[in-house]
């Protein structure tokens, strides 16, 4: 299990799935069902939620575009995140947050899958946490006109490398959203 002494908890991450980050992202709607379906699964259980919301000069804080989608609601007690670089451990409380809940392993979730995902799931991992990758609950918008592969396979890749991620004394895994239990 993971390398954090006394962290034996696990929290579902939910990150950036707001209104201007995913308008545009690869299969939108399954993809916040999923990320759904995963937080009613994680409530039912007990497991903790922590959202992280992105905020930069294109993601204006307190705007439209900055809000959480509408599919998706945040119960008031459940932690919420303020991040300004795609890694959500960078310059943000969330370690702190999943300290104090004993959290050693994570359930990630959310958008962009080439940028924000990818730098939290390795960030998380060299911080030294078990890490799951729910493989149909990320998203990415197609960059392919700037040399980028189509969201499709930066989302397949992506869920290809991760499963075979691996380190001293940590895991990590992809699962689908089906496949997840709390």
């Amino acid at each position: 299990m993971s390398t954090l002494a006394d962290r034996p908890n696990t929290a579902l991450l939910v990150v950036d799935v707001q209104n201007g980050v995913v308008a545009e992202a690869h299969e939108r709607d399954q993809v916040v069902a999923n990320i759904s379906t995963l937080v009613g699964k994680a409530r039912a259980g007990g497991v903790p939620v922590v959202w992280v919301q992105h905020s930069s000069d294109n993601l204006v804080k307190d705007s439209d575009e900055w809000q959480i989608v509408p599919e998706l609601s945040r119960d008031g007690s459940e932690a919420l995140v303020h991040k300004t670089f795609p890694d959500s451990f960078e310059a943000t409380d969330l370690e702190d947050v999943l300290a104090r809940a004993g959290i050693g392993h994570l359930i990630v979730s959310g958008a962009q899958t080439d940028e924000c995902i990818r730098s939290t799931i390795h960030g998380a991992f060299v911080r030294g946490y078990d890490v799951t990758l729910v493989g149909d609950a990320h998203t990415t918008e197609n960059l392919s006109e700037y040399g980028a592969p189509t969201p499709d396979k930066v989302i397949a890749h992506t869920n290809l490398y991760w499963q075979y991620h691996r380190a001293p004394g940590r895991t990590a895994a992809v699962r689908s959203a089906d496949e997840v239990t709390f």
